[in-house]
């Protein structure tokens, strides 16, 4: 999962902060921080992201303050709810797949 801003810190035109996170819930305690970066390090995060359509949400500010954050470190409490908006965004795009790939099971099984 990625969230994405336009950096404020900087304000250089057209530069990016992008921050990768993964939680697994039988192995992590909180989400972690797996990739961070800015410019053309954010430019290659989000194309692997795309390449791998992980989904993207956007977010400046929670962008900025995950950017702040070591990785391979846990988010910290404080930014759970902030977080917890994402996963649920996840959450949904995983059903909404869940379900058109239902559909289009049916689909093929009807054609038959």
């Amino acid at each position: 999962m990625m969230a994405e801003e336009k950096s404020k810190e900087k304000p250089v035109p057209g530069r990016r902060t992008a921050v990768a996170m993964r939680y697994d819930v039988e192995k992590d305690k909180a989400p972690l921080i797996i990739a961070s970066g800015r410019g053309a390090v954010a430019d290659e995060i989000l194309r692997i992201a795309e390449e791998n359509k992980i989904p993207l949400y956007e977010n400046r500010d929670l962008a900025a303050m995950l950017g702040k954050l070591e990785i391979d470190s846990e988010i910290p409490a404080q930014l759970y709810v902030l977080v917890a908006e994402v996963l649920f965004f996840v959450y949904k795009l995983d059903r909404m797949a869940e379900k058109r790939e239902k559909l289009i099971q049916r689909v093929k099984e009807e054609r038959k």
